[in-house]
């Protein structure tokens, strides 16, 4: 079974992270007012960092000019990300709200506007028409709300046999639930952007018929598909032509 992550792997939402994150800082501090429409290099740049949505944000605020700076983040994010919160009195609940908020009001007032800020990778998409059409069951496992991922999907025409996100918990812990309703012999294609994730992944013992692949399209550090380990497997565009039995 394919199990893949969203974003960055299923659609590049760069657009749209900036997007809603610019929006909820901007409801959450009026200074903000300024911040560019278009999305500053510094926010892609900071990108891979990123665990969950209610850090873009903080990221946008960074970028306005108040907290750690983007070089802060740059060379210690974790540590940046906590002042940053003292800083600005912001709490991660009320972000994970805020940009929920923001999100919904526009699947309602601006639905297409909203859906056109993600982009499908087309060999993604591709690959994952073909598997629905051989009847190959495969799911989705992201940090992102499910609603609105299970919304992005819909419009692409896609329909995994399940989407578990951010409500379901931690990807490891959603891995192991998993596992334990398939067939003792079943195996799992991860398939996830985050090298990281994977390596984590790889730590715990319950979850070894789970492999690994790092998606080279996506939100990637500069060196990441070199530092991979050999138990993890570098996936290009072109190897999606091979069949998911085959990886």
């Amino acid at each position: 079974m394919l199990v893949s992550d969203f974003d960055g792997v299923i659609i590049d939402g760069m657009e749209e992270y900036w997007w809603s994150a610019r929006r909820c800082a901007m409801r959450l501090d009026p200074r903000l007012a300024d911040l560019p429409g278009t999305v500053p290099q510094s926010f892609r740049t900071l990108r891979p960092h990123v665990l969950g949505g209610w850090e873009m944000p903080i990221l946008a605020a960074s970028i306005g000019g108040f907290g750690p700076t983007p070089q802060a983040f740059a060379a210690a994010y974790g540590s940046s990300l906590q002042l940053a919160l003292l800083q600005l009195g912001w709490e991660r609940s009320r972000l994970e709200t805020g940009l929920d908020e923001v999100r919904e009001e526009a699947v309602r007032q601006e639905r297409q506007t909203w859906l056109a800020l993600h982009r499908p990778y087309p060999w993604m998409l591709s690959f994952l028409q073909r598997l629905q059409e051989e009847g190959t069951p495969w799911r989705v496992l992201t940090t992102k709300s499910a609603s609105f991922t299970a919304e992005l999907l819909a419009s692409h025409g896609l329909r995994p046999e399940e989407v578990h996100g951010r409500e379901d918990g931690p990807k490891p812990t959603v891995l192991a639930r998993m596992l334990s309703t398939l067939s003792p012999r079943a195996s799992v294609a991860f398939l996830e952007d985050r090298l990281a994730s994977l390596l984590e992944v790889q730590q715990h013992q319950d979850l070894a018929p789970v492999r690994g692949f790092l998606a080279s399209w996506g939100y990637l550090f500069p060196d990441d598909t070199e530092r991979a380990p050999a138990s993890i497997t570098v996936l290009r565009p072109e190897d999606l032509q091979t069949p998911l039995a085959n990886w």
